[in-house]
């Protein structure tokens, strides 16, 4: 009996440490980069402000941005993006995995048909970009997982804070960021602002959590389909191709688990020991 009770302890305990996020998103939408730009401002500031002057090294607590704009030629479509470009060629502590065949980023006016026109002519006109002129997607796939690291290191970090940039987001409650902490626990989905019936709108979509919950890895879901040939959206299509731009988010370290998560964790192993001996006991 009383290791039952113990056992039933040690639960209660593990219930009480639940994860509970606590959470400030931003969220934007408009028909051009104005009517999003003060949003993205205002999260900027909230994860550390300052002016990010290059990719290498720690900014002291500043923010991190990829604009994607500084991706060579090379490795612009129609060719692919690595998958470690952003802590590798250009360090910033990203790596990016998917469940389709890789990434790509648009082309430069010029080189090759712009916004993803090289997939299907009619994405020139579906998609704007926030920052010129280069896009962001995955192919094959409408999932990118992002993975944080210290960068240049296979150092695995976390962040406090992640946000997107979306282009022609149709649909409500479809385009999506999850973020997890550094053992896999999700802290929440949120979804983008829609506007539905028009094409090449931008959306903007930011989370900081402010309870010292830290993000080890984010998985963005754009649209219902992936980008590919003959696949468009109309109005009132239920297909929605979304493409993305900027991500900013809180400079990546590496940190140790709260004392209050390695105590659930104890707690955890604990009720699993008690529960086996109260069976044995039986």
């Amino acid at each position: 009996m009383k290791f039952q009770m113990l056992a039933s302890a040690l639960v209660l305990c593990v219930t009480a440490c639940d994860i509970r996020a606590s959470s400030i998103t931003f969220t934007a939408v408009g028909a051009n980069p104005a009517a999003i730009t003060a949003t993205r401002d205002a999260f900027r500031a909230a994860v550390g402000g300052g002016t990010v002057a290059g990719a290498n090294g720690s900014f002291g607590g500043l923010r991190r941005e990829i604009n994607w704009d500084g991706v060579p030629d090379g490795l612009s479509a129609p060719n692919s993006l690595p998958a470690n470009f952003f802590n590798v060629n250009s360090p910033r502590g990203v790596i990016l995995s998917t469940p389709g065949s890789g990434f790509q980023v648009s082309a430069n006016s010029g080189i090759a048909p712009i916004n993803f026109g090289n997939i299907d002519a009619s994405y020139t006109s579906t998609f704007q970009p926030f920052s010129p002129q280069r896009l962001f997607t995955a192919l094959g796939s409408n999932v990118v997982d992002v993975s944080f690291f210290l960068p240049g290191t296979a150092t695995v970090a976390t962040v406090s804070a992640f946000a997107a940039i979306f282009t022609d987001v149709d649909l409500a409650n479809t385009t999506s960021i999850q973020y997890f902490d550094a053992f896999n626990n999700s802290l929440g989905t949120f979804f983008a602002t829609n506007s539905p019936g028009g094409s090449q709108t931008l959306s903007f979509l930011g989370v900081r959590f402010d309870a010292g919950e830290r993000v080890g890895r984010v998985r963005i879901t754009s649209g219902n389909a992936a980008l590919g040939a003959g696949v468009t959206d109309q109005n009132g299509d239920p297909t929605d191709v979304v493409a993305m731009d900027d991500f900013i988010y809180a400079e990546p370290s590496a940190t140790v688990p709260e004392p209050t998560t390695l105590l659930c964790v104890a707690a955890g192993l604990g009720a699993l020991a008690l529960k086996r001996r109260v069976k044995s006991l039986a």
